[in-house]
């Protein structure tokens, strides 16, 4: 199972919402590029990162900051946030990432989703972020009436590469991943599916492999590792555990 370290950039700095609260949020002391660096020389190979900026405003706000990153060609990255043009995919592309993560955009609008998975062969993921199993959009600040799971059946043919699947009910919270509603969505979809979303220690990626579910394909862990719950060294053992 992958193991996705999370790196949330907002204002240049790394940061970590709680909730998908942009009122509520925490600033870290390392920046983005020494906090990629660090994953690296503890041998992770994928990291996931969330442009908040972009994320709020709606277009690419921390390219530079990212193509820095991606300047440490051993990782595979995947972006995400406020990537709603074929434009801002194609930057990130060309900027050396691995996955570029649509989340409002495709879901307004699924015929930007149908048409970016064609012009951009696996490169799409598809962030699925959900409160009560009802979709959440544009930052987390709007609640739609459609749930995950119905969306999914509506674009499951489009030719998504990866779907990340966050319970913000438990985003930042350490209370464990929605691991039951992670495994429905898996057994619907079409591509792998990265766990997000509550990550709290060490037993909490154990329980996930433990699933022995082969369309899971990685959990991301973000403000444990921030806060010291989970330590780098003891999460790099579970790489290829």
């Amino acid at each position: 199972m992958k193991i996705f370290p999370a790196i949330d950039i907002k204002g240049g700095k790394c940061v970590r919402l709680l909730r998908g609260d942009f009122d509520k949020f925490t600033v870290y002391k390392k920046s983005p590029l020494d906090q990629a660096k660090e994953f690296l020389d503890l041998g992770f190979k994928d990291v996931h990162i969330i442009d908040l900026d972009g994320a709020l405003k709606g277009k690419t706000v921390n390219l530079d900051i990212i193509r820095q990153i991606t300047s440490y060609h051993n990782l595979k990255i995947e972006v995400g946030g406020g990537v709603r043009s074929f434009d801002s995919i194609k930057q990130y592309i060309d900027a050396g990432v691995e996955k570029v993560i649509l989340g409002t955009g495709a879901i307004k609008n699924k015929e930007f989703l149908k048409e970016a998975c064609k012009k951009f062969k696996n490169k799409i993921a598809l962030g699925l972020d959900a409160k009560d199993g009802n979709l959440s959009i544009s930052g987390w600040k709007e609640n739609l009436n459609i749930k995950a799971i119905d969306y999914l059946k509506e674009i499951n043919s489009f030719g998504v590469s990866r779907i990340i699947y966050t319970d913000i009910n438990r985003d930042g919270m350490k209370t464990s991943p929605n691991l039951d509603e992670t495994v429905k969505i898996a057994g619907l979809s079409n591509c792998p599916v990265v766990i997000s979303g509550g990550v709290s220690s060490i037993s909490d990626i154990k329980k996930a492999k433990e699933l022995n579910n082969k369309n899971i394909e990685g959990i991301i862990v973000g403000k444990a590792i921030y806060d010291g719950d989970i330590k780098l060294d003891e999460l790099a053992k579970e790489i290829n555990a």
